[in-house]
């Protein structure tokens, strides 16, 4: 729930971003969170991986979480590609020595080689898209967050990414994705669930929810 207050501090309207969510994600599916603008998907998400707490009701999670909500987030932008990538691994989870054999593997999914010794406040957008998704994607987590960031990405990178995470449920980890890609999501997901204005009005397979959400175009 967010509350909005006016000039002088005064209660001026509740929104409430999601009401009444219950939702049970098994080990190994893949979930889809599928809705317009403003329906709560990102909200949800950012409950799932710990960034936001719930006003009411709670949040369980069982195993270790690697979420690519925001680019860049948890990068440091005064340290190198290098030093973050050892910040980045030991937030989501892995020790040094996991790290350190899983660094030049990172490295080499990033494509950013030449720049790993650069401050990434120096990097572009893209590049902090590759480092990130490279550093989530080899941390082996039980559950992997994922919320459009493979948009920013180009082309070739994306379809890099999407190959990763095809091998990640493969390997029977739990992937929930938030994208307006209704395509893409159908290709990686299992089971989709619809939001609207904060409220679950579709849990189902995804290429019901998919059909669902396309009926409810404006």
């Amino acid at each position: 729930m967010w509350t909005v207050r006016g000039r002088k501090g005064e209660l001026s309207e509740t929104f409430l971003a999601l009401e009444d969510i219950s939702l049970q994600i098994e080990r190994g599916e893949s979930v889809g969170l599928l809705g317009f603008n403003g329906s709560g998907k990102s909200t949800l998400l950012k409950l799932l991986s710990g960034v936001m707490l719930p006003d009411r009701g709670t949040v369980g999670i069982r195993g270790r979480i690697a979420g690519l909500i925001e680019v860049g987030a948890g990068f440091h932008p005064d340290l190198t590609g290098r030093e973050n990538v050892y910040l980045n691994g030991s937030i989501l989870g892995m020790s040094e020595a996991e790290i350190d054999a899983k660094f030049d593997a990172i490295v080499a999914f990033s494509e950013i080689e030449k720049f790993i010794d650069t401050e990434v406040k120096f990097y572009s957008s893209g590049m902090f898209l590759r480092l990130a998704f490279a550093v989530a994607a080899h941390s082996e987590p039980d559950i992997f967050l994922i919320d459009e960031i493979l948009a920013v990405g180009d082309e070739p990178f994306q379809r890099k990414c999407l190959d990763r995470v095809a091998e990640l449920k493969a390997q029977g980890q739990t992937l929930v994705v938030v994208t307006h890609d209704l395509d893409m999501v159908q290709r990686v997901c299992d089971r989709g669930v619809v939001l609207e204005r904060g409220q679950l009005v579709h849990d189902g397979p995804i290429g019901s929810a998919v059909e669902h959400l396309r009926g409810g175009r404006p």
